[in-house]
């Protein structure tokens, strides 16, 4: 049976495009995952700021082992060679002297939404 993961992302004012090109960046860093079976950013438009990140996974089991050992290379910086807004520690700007400045979140906090597809 399919799972439903949803990360309700609490995203200030003004801030939405820096989340979504930061998804841009890195929409295909999960594809591969075992047992991963899709993706959705939800932008909201009327009766709550939150963006919902959507994946749906084969089972519970895939999503766990996902969260142990891909979770933190899906939201790290863009992949060596490429200078692309990535998660939330990607690196932002050259600094004076070059060096580049980490990036702040672009969230304020988050909750886990946890589902199972009803199969009718």
């Amino acid at each position: 049976m399919s799972v439903v993961k949803i990360n309700a992302i609490h995203v200030p004012e003004g801030s939405g495009s820096e989340l979504e090109s930061r998804f841009a960046a890195r929409k295909h860093s999960v594809d591969g995952a075992p047992g991963f079976e899709g993706f959705q950013l939800l932008r909201p438009v009327s009766g709550d700021t939150r963006y919902f990140v959507v994946t749906t996974w084969a089972d519970e089991q895939s999503f766990q082992a996902w969260q142990a050992d891909g979770a933190a290379a899906a939201h790290a910086g863009p992949p060596a060679g490429q200078g692309a807004p990535a998660g939330h520690g990607a690196p932002a700007d050259q600094g004076s002297e070059g060096a580049e400045a980490p990036r702040r979140p672009v969230a304020t906090g988050a909750d886990l939404l946890e589902f199972e597809v009803v199969e009718l």
